[in-house]
């Protein structure tokens, strides 16, 4: 197994490998801190400025504990996945399954790689709306946060999305030049850094509001609504939330593949896996719940962009300018993926034409040369400016989160990584372990519903309000 760090290379949303492609080795160079790096920045992202304001809707007791239970269920599916990175055996099989798809298919069959294929792309191209319209947010917030330090916190200081979300597409149009996962670890490392800075400042400043205050605000029933149905409302969309900061099970192959071995990339998977949760769920519980704490019943929708803070405004500034850079890196650890999948089915349904293979090489001064490829600069310049169109259509930060965090959560967290652990270790129907997993999947569906449900509601009402 140790002499396989040279392998052949594939698309990241392509088909199983084969010994025999002729295709050019590439050296896997990826170690436990690197995984942990790139799980943290395909983790926390826009999701965790959500979570203050979904611990306010479900209380001081049930809010904590999902969050604890949404961790446990990601670490769970997360180890189910990394058993299907290699086969029949999860430590040394000579086939390896480099991306979601690619391992639904060689579990599953064609029919289920096709309906996950249409949700993995659904999934990867609502999380880059999101973190656009979060980007945009964070930008206007410093806008605001400087507008009300110099003219009072009464003052009328207010901005547009839509010259934010241009200017951070024309920044993606750029950075989507990179080529792949395996070029991406200085941009991983940099974005996890934001990630932890701006989660800390979060903490810190629900600390300081909660210390101002001289009490703990809230409640065990979370924030009171004119009905009954309009709380289940924003319970559900609470869920839906809390669901989208969590599951990152899209990307956990593609991670894993970059991994040298030995050890074997499951164990180190794994490992990576957990430190990365614990540490996220840390920042969570941290963020969520002094954020509540600090403002009770009105705790904003977004921690540090709904202005329940306005001094030190330069570290509302810093706090934001940190997620700003770290949603430059979420973005690509999500686009990646699709520009995988294109660009590969380009090259086999056209191996021949000069716009899909050739690579021009540029040389501008002071910097290092780089190849410019046209499908390449093309389809991701496209897939930028839809993904920046869709955003301004909908810009609506706790709606869009929970509708994606709810649509994806089971199929993509639970029902395949379960199924695809059926088939490789061969677990019979009706066994201890089949009807555990299966109870597990059936909770995981419920909530899916509940969710998608109460936040399908709130993006129509914000729509038509």
């Amino acid at each position: 197994m140790g002499g396989e760090e040279e392998d052949q290379e594939s698309p990241l949303l392509g088909s199983a490998s084969q010994p025999d492609e002729p295709e050019e080795p590439l050296k896997r160079t990826g170690t436990l801190w690197t995984s942990i790096a790139y799980i943290i920045t395909g983790v926390i992202g826009a999701g965790v400025l959500s979570l203050a304001w979904s611990v306010a809707q479900l209380g001081w007791i049930a809010g904590p504990l999902l969050m604890i239970a949404f961790a446990g269920i990601t670490i769970v599916s997360t180890n189910l996945l990394c058993d299907c990175y290699r086969y029949p055996d999860p430590e040394c099989g000579p086939a390896r399954n480099r991306s979601f798809m690619e391992a639904v298919k060689y579990y599953l069959g064609e029919k289920s790689h096709k309906v996950c294929g249409v949700i993995v792309q659904e999934s990867l191209c609502g999380t880059a709306i999101a973190y656009i319209i979060t980007s945009a947010s964070s930008i206007k917030a410093i806008q605001r946060s400087n507008c009300y330090h110099k003219e009072g916190h009464q003052a009328a200081c207010d901005y547009g999305d839509t010259f934010y979300m241009l200017l951070f597409g024309l920044v993606q149009i750029v950075v989507s030049q990179i080529p792949d996962f395996h070029n991406m670890e200085w941009l991983s490392v940099v974005a996890a850094l934001m990630s932890f800075t701006y989660s800390f400042i979060g903490f810190s400043l629900g600390v300081a509001k909660v210390i101002e205050n001289g009490k703990i605000m809230g409640s065990i029933t979370g924030v009171p609504a004119s009905s009954l149905a309009n709380k289940l409302w924003l319970v559900f969309q609470a869920l839906g939330d809390i669901a989208f900061a969590y599951p990152y099970s899209i990307i956990v192959l593609e991670i894993q593949d970059t991994l040298k071995s030995p050890p074997p990339e499951n164990k180190t998977m794994k490992r990576a896996s957990k430190v990365a949760i614990f540490v996220t769920t840390f920042f969570y519980l941290c963020c969520g719940c002094f954020g509540y704490a600090a403002f009770g019943n009105d705790t904003p929708g977004n921690l540090l962009t709904g202005f329940g803070f306005y001094e030190p405004y330069w570290l509302i500034d810093f706090a934001n300018a940190c997620i700003v850079l770290h949603l430059v890196g979420g973005y690509q650890i999500f686009s990646q993926p699709i520009f995988a999948f294109a660009e590969g089915w380009f090259a086999k349904k056209f191996p021949n034409s000069g716009f899909v293979i050739n690579f021009y090489t540029f040389k501008l001064p002071l910097l290092p040369g780089f190849q410019l490829n046209l499908l390449r600069l093309c389809f991701r310049t496209a897939y930028v400016i839809s993904t920046t169109g869709i955003a301004m259509l909908f810009p609506y930060f706790n709606s869009v989160l929970g509708l994606l965090g709810a649509l994806n959560f089971w199929p993509l967290t639970v029902y395949f990584p379960v199924e695809m652990y059926f088939v490789q270790k061969k677990i019979g129907a009706w066994t201890r372990k089949w009807i555990v997993l299966r109870t597990f999947s059936f909770v995981c569906f419920l909530v899916t519903v509940v969710g998608f449900i109460g936040s399908l509601e709130g993006l129509i009402s914000a729509k038509l309000s």
